[in-house]
């Protein structure tokens, strides 16, 4: 139970806003390396009026900490498959040299 991820209702408001206006910004993505480079902000204000959030600067803050978090842990994911791979193509170059 103490590593199972929280349900967004355990957050305060705020920073429940903040998952739900994260959610709908689009991700940006590398198209060479394939590494997620977090949002498009281009749409937050938009999405703030559309939705009449009244603390923009809380709830801005708040998923943008969120997204400082994505992107560590999807970079951190890319590079243990990365380094899986390259441990992978090394086993098969020893066997077969």
């Amino acid at each position: 139970p103490d590593k199972m991820p929280l349900d967004a209702s355990a957050f305060p408001y705020e920073v429940q806003v903040a998952f739900f206006v994260f959610d709908l910004l689009s991700d940006r993505w590398d198209g060479m390396s394939g590494m997620y480079l977090g949002k498009d902000w281009a749409a937050a204000h938009f999405l703030c009026e559309v939705y009449k959030i009244d603390d923009i600067p809380t709830v801005i803050y708040f998923a943008k900490v969120y997204e400082t978090i994505v992107v560590s842990t999807r970079s951190e994911e890319l590079a243990r498959k990365q380094k899986q791979r390259d441990n992978q193509a090394r086993a098969k170059a020893n066997l077969s040299g």
